[in-house]
């Protein structure tokens, strides 16, 4: 009877004041740090922030138009062009006004397309249910479900136990999804097109691809050319490839081959002709419907809650310099309110980029002088330094969502319908490359091919041995992840992904040692190491009265 006392008071200690559970207690925390930095957000405008928001544009639109192909073909044509400019353009607006972070860019991702893509065909050739009402429904379902996690602070008792074991294999799967999305698009041009064409196709993806990866290291260049024209060469590579590539078949014979191009609307209305309006009639499908709708929409939430927080915490990290305080569960419930729009609009919803944020802050960089307390055993001593910051603003974000709502007129339509699907194929193959450049799994796999003799020297206790197992186990479980998506299970991809979390914290440190974890692997949102002396989310203490132990602290993010 005592235990079972003694269960039911920590546990209704969670929900009193300071506790884990407490209702809105982050949301009216990071109310109050909105209320505080939003005047200012809007004061600090310069060239740099002009440069970054053209930038920001170029990076964010084209991977839209690139998904936006791919949607065309595998939803039936419910989504296309306009469907995700639309979102893209609508959702980054909105949170450039809103949000507690204004650094993180919103776009559609390649997970919620494959998703997206599986839901189509259980609906089309399964459930015989017409796809957007129950993707409408499933979107209002998560909704509700990110406002219960902002409501009851699902930052403080979820992110903060995620490693970076698990981000990493995230950030894997998307590279994968990117080259396999890519090589999809050609598969479909060689089935549609000529050979001839089709051989161009390949020049053409290639092509788009190998030049934006040569001028994305320009700066490098030295001392061709000066400081600004590479750093302007290195910043827009991929936007002077795609714009190159799609001047080329205009060229001499090549305006005779048959060139793939993207399918865009003449006028404002949606892709698929049977619609006239923005707007999808949802509550016409049958009640059961509207109830099994719960079941993706719970796992777009899982897919959109780690997406987004991971996005968030990634362009905010102490190499940036970032000041002004965030919001992690306000910008939730913001996403579950432009989620529930998107369905009722009928196009797919918009969330945090793991690419483009970090972009984001890394274009809006800069280097000042600064003061820095140096404090010894004795005495401190004071120093000038050059650290670094970012211009923490709403502009750059608000311009580039407002250009690329833009292209939703059909003027600016016409435009986007000049792009190959060549070019898109070669744009995914870019993007795949830029996910997997900064994974550092890459680093650990050439150490696997790295003879011995060669390899670095290790931490004591620390044995390549084990380092080598590692790495192998993030890659096969990441294939095996990818395979889940090419199958009927493929929805469910996100929940493998949260599996992993406990896996990891319960299971792996019966298997490598201590101090192999600690040197590769560590929190993902926070400082220090699940093998730290501490005990597993021992930051997060609550006592009899259901305070927080201030000794420990609230860390909201992680920063290196």
């Amino acid at each position: 009877m005592t235990s079972k006392s003694s269960w039911s008071s920590r546990t209704f200690a969670h929900f009193r004041r300071g506790g884990k559970l407490e209702p809105f207690r982050l949301l009216k925390q990071d109310a109050h740090n909105l209320r505080r930095r939003w005047v200012s957000d809007w004061t600090v405008f310069n060239q740099l922030v002009i440069a970054s928001a053209v930038y920001v544009f170029f990076t964010n639109i084209l991977p839209g138009i690139t998904f936006a192909s791919d949607l065309y073909v595998l939803t039936g044509k419910s989504w296309g062009t306009i469907e995700v400019v639309f979102s893209t353009g609508l959702c980054g607006v909105i949170f450039a006004v809103f949000s507690a972070q204004p650094l993180t860019i919103l776009g559609v991702t390649g997970p919620f397309s494959v998703l997206a893509e599986n839901l189509y065909e259980l609906c089309n050739d399964s459930f015989k249910v017409p796809f957007l009402p129950v993707m409408a429904w499933s979107l209002i379902h998560s909704a509700w479900m990110h406002y219960l996690l902002a409501i009851f602070n699902a930052h403080d008792w979820t992110m903060q136990y995620v490693t970076d074991f698990s981000a990493d294999i995230f950030s894997l799967l998307n590279s994968i999804i990117y080259f396999h999305k890519a090589a999809m698009e050609l598969k479909r041009t060689h089935e549609q097109m000529p050979l001839d064409s089709f051989l161009y196709a390949m020049i053409g993806a290639i092509g788009t691809c190998l030049v934006a990866i040569l001028l994305s290291t320009a700066t490098k260049w030295k001392p061709l050319f000066g400081r600004v024209i590479r750093m302007g060469l290195s910043e827009y590579a991929a936007a002077i490839s795609i714009i190159l590539f799609i001047g080329i078949p205009y060229i001499g014979d090549l305006a005779n081959l048959d060139h793939g191009r993207l399918a865009v609307q003449t006028s404002f209305r949606p892709t698929n002709p049977e619609r006239d309006l923005f707007l999808v009639r949802f509550w016409e499908l049958p009640v059961e419907c509207v109830f099994i709708a719960i079941i993706p929409g719970a796992i777009i939430t899982i897919l959109f809650y780690f997406d987004h927080e991971i996005s968030s915490i990634i362009c905010t990290v102490e190499r940036y310099g970032v000041k002004k305080p965030g919001g992690y569960a306000w910008d939730i419930a913001l996403l579950g309110t432009t989620t529930a729009l998107c369905g009722i609009l009928g196009i797919p919803p918009a969330n945090g980029l793991l690419p483009q944020a970090p972009l984001h802050s890394e274009s809006l960089r800069h280097w000042v002088q600064a003061e820095q307390v140096a404090s010894g055993a004795e005495e401190s001593a004071r120093a000038v330094g050059v650290v670094p910051r970012v211009y923490e603003q709403r502009y750059s974000h608000f311009a580039q969502a407002a250009m690329i709502l833009v292209f939703v007129s059909p003027p600016f339509q016409q435009v986007l319908g000049l792009t190959p699907t060549s070019v898109l194929a070669g744009l995914f193959m870019f993007m795949g490359y830029q996910s997997l450049s900064v994974n550092p799994m890459l680093a650990r796999f050439f150490h696997l091919l790295t003879p011995p003799s060669e390899l670095p020297n290790l931490p004591l206790g620390v044995s390549w041995g084990g380092v080598h197992a590692y790495t192998v186990t993030q890659i096969l479980v990441t294939v095996a992840i990818f395979v889940v998506t090419l199958t009927v299970a493929a929805p469910g991809f996100p929940l493998l992904i949260i599996i992993l979390v406990p896996i990891r914290l319960c299971a792996m440190n019966r298997i490598w040692k201590r101090e192999t974890l600690r040197f590769v692997d560590g929190w993902a949102c926070r400082e220090g190491k699940p093998e730290d002396d501490r005990s597993v989310g021992g930051d997060d203490r609550v006592d009899a009265d259901g305070r927080r132990d201030l000794e420990h602290g609230e860390e909201r993010g992680k920063t290196r």
